[in-house]
């Protein structure tokens, strides 16, 4: 076939992007091979010089001593061209093999250790906060619905309620790193091979649970791309939220931190200022994923199957998501370690009665009125700036004492059990992926 024009074919090229693959497509070759060679279709010594090569490779790539040309399409045609010019066994290489099943299986490798990282990131930050929540266990604070003050809690509730869909956004890339679990390469361009390929040994190889169970799909699924962009947009947006509190925290008229200089910035005019730019990136942030989502299921929704060239375009919607709230996990971290709350200030906004009228009206309920009744009665004296109670918010929190309530004792006890299961996470993550072949 003849080439593409010189501008077609810069507009074709995704090398820019897809160089991230490299480790992933030199990993998954080599998996290959052997799995050729034990199949009787590479000889050992082939076995041999395409395993020196293809290592050769990696070190150049590592080292960024590589040149590439301008008929490189991708990294996958880099990594295959420079192989050949080490070794004519290179050639081999792509023996039962199409460049759409080796897509499929570099971007999997990827999204499994993308979401095994995201998964340790997130734990580090739940763990940052349940110690924060630990060491505020007891500080009260107001609780608000609607932005107006509610009922007392205390400060460690409220970073645990920061924590605890953290936990669940781990759950999502542990659901998203099984979605990637597949291994599709065996496949083909969609219909497979007639050539004896063993599809299980370089599914071991590369630590794969499964193998792909339909060809077509195989080459044309990228569910769990979008498994794994979902789960990075629903930690953003609760990252957006966590950063939402601080900026409010931070104000003037809520003065509940003070920020540190590590985590703050002045302004370019006003002197006086110190502003929370760190929280109000986490919120802005999240536009990124919820991008790269809207990207991904863009390309996705009309492509007929099996493979479409449209594919090249979901690594980056897919590495951006990634990237994007990974760094803003760790710019999160600090945030929340370098925090400083305004224990006076806290007990100040706290010491307002009318967060006590909820309590007010249960009282009449333990006593027998019906709750509407005495709902009535205590907002007519809340109105009438009547409201009196014979307790303080301290002694509200300690008779909240349900499995998930403020009480101080039962959020110190919930941030040790979120520590344990931070914990369990980067235990998790130690051991997933297994290490690829080398």
């Amino acid at each position: 076939m003849g080439r593409l024009l010189p501008e077609l074919e810069r507009f074709s090229s995704s090398l820019e992007v897809d160089f991230e693959l490299y480790p992933y497509d030199i990993a998954g070759s080599l998996a290959h091979a052997r799995g050729l060679a034990s199949a009787g279709l590479l000889k050992p010594t082939q076995l041999k010089a395409i395993e020196r090569g293809l290592r050769r490779v990696r070190r150049e790539l590592d080292a960024g001593e590589l040149k590439f040309r301008e008929s490189d399409e991708d990294i996958h045609t880099v990594v295959e061209r420079r192989l050949t010019e080490i070794t004519p066994a290179g050639a081999m290489l792509h023996t039962g093999r199409s460049r759409n099943d080796q897509v499929a299986l570099d971007l999997r490798l990827y999204s499994r250790d993308a979401a095994s990282e995201l998964i340790t990131t997130v734990a580090e930050l739940v763990d940052a906060l349940a110690s924060r929540a630990a060491q505020h266990a007891a500080w009260l604070m107001p609780g608000y619905t609607h932005l107006q003050r509610a009922q007392p809690v205390t400060v460690g509730h409220h970073l645990l309620a920061h924590a605890e869909p953290l936990l669940r956004d781990a759950e999502r890339f542990r659901h998203a790193y099984e979605a990637a679990d597949e291994m599709p390469l065996g496949s083909g361009a969609l219909a497979g091979t007639t050539l004896p390929l063993q599809r299980e040994r370089v599914a071991k190889e590369l630590g794969f649970q499964r193998l792909t169970a339909n060809s077509i799909d195989a080459v044309a699924d990228r569910d769990f791309a979008l498994d794994l962009v979902y789960a990075c947009l629903a930690t953003a947006i609760h990252l957006s939220r966590l950063g939402e509190d601080v900026v409010l925290w931070a104000t003037a008229e809520f003065g509940f931190v003070r920020l540190a200089d590590e985590i703050a910035t002045g302004s370019s005019l006003m002197p006086q200022k110190k502003n929370p730019d760190i929280a109000e990136l986490l919120r802005g942030r999240a536009g990124r994923p919820i991008g790269s989502l809207v990207a991904l299921a863009t390309i996705l929704k009309g492509l007929p199957l099996a493979y479409d060239r449209d594919l090249q375009e979901d690594k980056p919607a897919v590495f951006a998501a990634v990237d994007s709230v990974l760094d803003s996990l760790r710019a999160a971290q600090l945030l929340v370690a370098h925090l400083e709350f305004d224990r006076d200030r806290l007990a100040a906004a706290t010491s307002d009665t009318s967060l006590l009228a909820t309590d007010a009206a249960e009282a009449l309920v333990a006593a027998g009125t019906p709750f509407r009744k005495a709902h009535e009665e205590v907002g007519r004296t809340v109105r009438a700036g009547k409201l009196q109670v014979p307790w303080n918010a301290e002694a509200s929190l300690r008779k909240r004492d349900t499995p998930g309530a403020p009480n101080p004792r039962r959020v110190a006890a919930r941030a040790t059990a979120v520590r344990r299961e931070a914990a369990r996470l980067r235990q998790w993550s130690k051991t997933h992926p297994p290490p690829l072949p080398t």
